[in-house]
Formats: C-alpha cells, sequence, structure tokens
C-alpha cells in the first residue's frame, strides 16, 4: 500500500510541474512568420544587465519571482519570440513588444518550489533576433523541506 502511495505521489509531483508550464507559456501568436524571418535576417545586439539570480535559500512551496534585464545595444529593434525554461516549475515571461534600440527590458521568471528539494539550477532559454545569440540566463538557489 505505501509504495502504491508513493507511486501516485511521484507521479502527481512529474504531471503537475509539466501542466502548471503548459498554461503559462508565453504566446507568439502575435508574430507573424515573415516578421519574425525578416527580424531574423536584420539581426540586433543585446547587453544583459542581470544574467544569472541566487535566490537563496527558500522553503518548499514559495514562489520566486525575479526579472532579468538587458538592454538592446543594436541599431534595429529587438524581439523575443520564445522564453522557455527547462522545467516546467520555472515560468519564463518575455516582452511583448519590440525593444528598441538603446531601451532596456526584461525577461521576468517566476520559479515554483513546490515538490522541489536540494539544490537548484535552472536555465532560461531565449530565442530573438540577435547575434551572437541571447546568452542562457541562470537560476539558481536551494530549497529547504517544510
Amino acid at each position: 500500500m505505501k509504495k502504491i502511495a508513493l507511486a501516485l505521489v511521484a507521479i502527481a509531483a512529474f504531471s503537475s510541474c509539466d501542466v502548471k508550464r503548459k498554461d503559462r507559456i508565453a504566446d507568439d501568436s502575435n508574430i507573424d512568420s515573415t516578421k519574425r524571418a525578416n527580424a531574423m535576417n536584420n539581426p540586433t545586439a543585446v547587453q544583459l544587465i542581470d544574467s544569472a539570480y541566487d535566490f537563496g535559500v527558500v522553503t518548499e512551496g514559495e514562489k520566486v519571482e525575479y526579472s532579468y534585464r538587458f538592454i538592446n545595444i543594436g541599431k534595429t529593434p529587438l524581439l523575443v519570440f520564445e522564453a522557455t525554461s527547462t522545467c516546467g516549475c520555472t515560468v519564463p515571461e518575455k516582452p511583448q513588444r519590440p525593444i528598441p534600440p538603446g531601451d532596456t527590458s526584461f525577461i521576468r521568471v517566476v520559479f515554483n518550489s513546490q515538490g522541489k528539494g536540494g539544490k537548484i539550477l535552472k536555465d532560461i532559454t531565449v530565442i530573438a533576433n540577435t547575434a551572437p545569440s541571447f546568452p542562457v540566463l541562470k537560476l539558481t538557489g536551494e530549497v529547504k523541506s517544510k
């Protein structure tokens, strides 16, 4: 009986992490494929102000929010097409509008520590019209059991 209960808890933990991600993934449907192709042919450059964040120690169940700042240092508008994470427990939100040259913007990330424990290392991948590619953002910390 204990093995069955443990198996059900494990299945629920793994599937709930993915479900939360699916309902919060940023939608890039407002940028049509022609606009995306044109943007990729006219790349811009990005400078990160924040590339990594260590949230320290949190108790399981707490949510951590952080905004990674960046500047468009190129000569054309910067378009962020996607922002994804290595797990559904970490949800990035991308800017919805083009970032003009010289302007600062951010990628907001929410990490839900429910069902997590120990050391945490999450990568946030950003797809944009940048050359070179948008650097991978890092989120680290530790989750203590309740």
